[in-house]
């Protein structure tokens, strides 16, 4: 039996293509620019979706990379997999399936949070060659309050939600420093609707179970920082109570070549609270380190 959240709702973006993970799961995607051009990864952090990237990507598109976004595994529109199948090993393994579905080219790999994770530890660990690395307020070191706080809004309403309404008031009191909107139809994209008319989270639970230990995950990440060894910018969002100044600074200290950058009134999810600053970063940044 399939499993999934429910239907999608009207309005729900259509992925742009699929690819095939080793384990047969489905990979859904979109893609901007050039096919010709560099390859630039945007992977999103736990719980988000490709669309996070939706504007970031359009930017590099038109700057002549080539920007592919994908859905992890258990996430928006990409297939559920056995429960055993989640952690960063897997999802290394999907990011490895792409990169040879798009002929193997050598990519930029950006990576928000969980999308960060991968990528440090698909560098740091040599599974996959890469031009340069951008990670998005993740660093091995990140403040447990914060991670606490991700995990108490993930938590919220385990049966489901009544309304559109009610997942709003979820992510405005998660993310009180944006605008709350006042059109729902933006929401279509995170949620899907269970036959008992209730609306549900677009991520896979089994998914959240199927991880290592944080104590576990963290000590490899901090063991992979110190095996970068290509272009690095870390971005930090100065308003994030995940990623301190004292744990980018750490990372900086692991990874003396990487640059660094915090964005002003950004907090955890930097891209979607700043678009403009942090595109405007990465592209300069690989503009030196991977041009067009």
């Amino acid at each position: 039996m399939l499993r999934n959240a429910g239907k999608k709702l009207p309005g729900t973006p259509t992925p742009m293509t699929y690819w095939t993970a080793s384990d047969g799961v489905q990979i859904a995607g979109d893609h901007w620019g050039d096919p010709s051009g560099p390859l630039v990864f945007l992977q999103h952090g736990g719980g988000q979706t490709r669309h996070a990237w939706k504007n970031t990507g359009e930017t590099l598109g038109s700057a002549g990379y080539h920007a592919v976004a994908f859905d992890a595994r258990g996430h928006g529109d990409s297939g559920w997999a056995e429960p055993g199948n989640y952690g960063v090993d897997f999802m290394v393994d999907d990011l490895h399936a792409v990169t040879e579905a798009l002929g193997g080219k050598t990519p930029v790999l950006v990576g928000a949070s969980m999308g960060g994770g991968t990528s440090l530890v698909a560098i740091g660990e040599k599974k996959i060659t890469a031009k340069a690395l951008v990670l998005v307020d993740m660093a091995p070191r990140i403040e447990e309050d914060g991670h606490k706080q991700i995990q108490e809004f993930m938590d919220q309403c385990p049966d489901g939600f009544d309304s559109l309404e009610q997942v709003a008031e979820a992510i405005s009191n998660y993310q009180p420093h944006r605008t709350r909107k006042r059109n729902l139809d933006g929401l279509a994209k995170n949620v899907r609707l269970g036959e008992d008319g209730r609306f549900r989270w677009h991520w896979d639970p089994a998914w959240r179970r199927g991880r290592a230990s944080m104590n576990d995950y963290r000590a490899r990440l901090h063991k992979n920082a110190y095996n970068i060894d290509v272009p690095t910018l870390l971005v930090r969002g100065a308003l994030s109570n995940v990623l301190s100044e004292e744990g980018a600074q750490d990372f900086l200290k692991q990874c003396p070549h990487a640059e660094y950058i915090n964005v002003k009134s950004a907090a955890h999810m930097v891209a979607g609270d700043r678009n403009d600053i942090f595109a405007d970063a990465v592209i300069e940044f690989l503009g030196r380190v991977a041009p067009v």
